[in-house]
């Protein structure tokens, strides 16, 4: 199995769920109001001067299913290149 941690601007995050629903995903979990810091985008840490904020999700995934929403946040990146739209594979062992 895998875990997949998703990092996207608030802004996108209608846009976001959507096409995670489309694509068949039915679970997650969603954190709101993330402050960080990337690469591609402008700081988000919920200040005057670098206002913002980003929301996470965690979806768990059985790893045949894997290439769907790899697909998908390629595609979200591509039309939404200012959400700072990033995905991390991480390994998991279990679910419990």
């Amino acid at each position: 199995m895998k875990m997949v941690f998703i990092v996207y601007s608030q802004a996108a995050d209608y846009e976001v769920i959507n096409a995670i629903k489309k694509a068949g995903i039915r679970g997650y979990t969603k954190m709101e109001k993330a402050c960080g810091e990337g690469v591609e985008t402008e700081p988000k840490l919920h200040t005057h001067t670098w206002p913002g904020e980003n929301c996470v999700l965690f979806v768990a995934l059985d790893e045949p299913d894997l290439p769907v929403i790899t697909e998908l946040i390629r595609a979200l990146k591509g039309e939404h290149p200012r959400a700072g739209l990033k995905a991390f594979v991480l390994p998991m062992e279990e679910i419990i």
